[in-house]
């Protein structure tokens, strides 16, 4: 696993540690007031001040709190940061990102993203003089001639959601530089323990930290990841004034699901690839979408750009007349919508995940009645698998 491209200070002197080990001990391997070993969760509102004109350093726990302090240095570490910020949900990171802009600005948007992503931008920061164009990002040829003179963000998801197209970063990043515009990576499907945008031109990263991140479908959680100190204040200023932040209680559960982000994504991978085949020889699936194919048409992209495929796989079947039989059978596997936790989840994005991208876009995406988005848990992928037979088995 590659080294961290920032040093550690580990209490034994700073050295550059690998991504794994930063997983397991965090941004200060310990609490030094007291030795603690898990960060203790500060479930404080406030906090006093010595006297007037003197300060702990920390005040208010919406604009700052010790436990949600730590998971930001964490992923700062984890993803070759300076800044990390840490938000009550992804949506609220990217709220926050958006803040950034002003009337008359012209974004550049994965047209294959979260449907929550496409809803905040077009039904409710488009009433405030934004304007978006939702483009195959894929298509590096078509970014650069979507390009406007006032696009002054290129926003991605790679893989998307959830077409599994992979979008050039460092392309788009010398595109959108090009006119002092950024970019911003949403990094939620391979996690930095797979990929770091920041390394490849990136200027934001965003994640849902309550997909793999935490990785245990327990708790909600976002971040912002960046090194830009010219958009360190409004970024704070941000996620302070519309409190947003993430609880004490829930940056303490995203440090421990942290812990095990290495294994777990490990386990994630070698699951999915092997259920991906299978599903690929399957008599009721007609496509497979997976970034690890050999035949994706993104792959070698892929490969110069993460050191990993993570563990999402859509696919379409060839009767939409199956999917309620699928759905209903599945027992091991559970119909359910989010992603990234180490129990196995299906979705049926049409009526889920997408239900609010319109129709016609949806349809031109890929996005019809027969996709379906399985999120690869870490269970014995043999049992996934027998699951699957099982309920393609019932169905009609």
């Amino acid at each position: 696993m590659p080294k961290s491209n920032d040093t550690h200070d580990t209490g034994y002197g700073s050295v550059p540690l690998s991504m794994r080990t930063v997983t397991v001990h965090g941004a200060s391997l310990f609490e030094p007031r007291t030795g603690a070993v898990s960060t203790p969760i500060y479930q404080s509102s406030t906090f006093r001040h010595p006297g007037l004109g003197e300060t702990t350093g920390f005040d208010y726990s919406r604009g700052i709190n010790p436990t949600r302090t730590e998971l930001e240095k964490t992923m700062a570490l984890l993803e070759h940061g300076k800044y990390g910020l840490a938000f009550a949900t992804g949506m609220g990171a990217i709220s926050s990102v958006i803040k950034l802009f002003k009337p008359g600005d012209h974004l550049i948007v994965s047209e294959d993203l979260y449907g929550g992503t496409y809803r905040l931008f077009n039904e409710y920061y488009a009433r405030y003089g934004l304007s978006f164009s939702w483009i195959d990002t894929s298509d590096t040829a078509l970014v650069e001639a979507s390009l406007k003179p006032n696009t002054r963000a290129i926003f991605i998801e790679t893989p998307s959601n959830p077409m599994m197209k992979v979008t050039d970063i460092r392309r788009c990043a010398g595109l959108i530089h090009a006119q002092d515009g950024i970019l911003v990576t949403d990094n939620t499907f391979l996690s930095p323990y797979f990929q770091n945008p920041l390394d490849l031109g990136s200027d934001l990263v965003v994640h849902s930290g309550t997909k793999y991140l935490a990785g245990h479908n327990d708790t909600l959680a976002g971040f912002i990841v960046h090194s830009r100190s010219d958009l360190a204040a409004d970024l704070v200023n941000a996620q302070k004034s519309e409190g947003a932040s993430l609880s004490p209680f829930d940056a303490w559960l995203t440090l421990r699901g942290i812990k095990t982000l290495s294994i777990r994504m490990e386990q994630h991978e070698k699951n999915a690839r092997s259920i991906a085949h299978w599903l690929r020889s399957h008599k009721r699936v007609e496509k497979v979408f997976y970034t690890g194919f050999e035949d994706h048409p993104q792959y070698t992209l892929s490969r110069t750009q993460s050191r990993g495929f993570g563990g999402m796989i859509s696919f379409y079947l060839k009767n939409a007349v199956d999917v309620p039989g699928l759905l209903k059978n599945i027992s091991l596997i559970l119909f359910a919508e989010s992603l990234g936790g180490v129990e196995s989840l299906l979705t049926y994005p049409l009526v889920q995940t997408h239900a609010a991208i319109p129709e016609a876009m949806r349809l031109s995406n890929g996005v019809n009645d027969r996709l379906m988005r399985l999120s690869v848990g870490i269970e014995d992928a043999d049992d996934l698998i027998a699951d699957l037979d099982s309920a393609f088995s019932k169905c009609v």
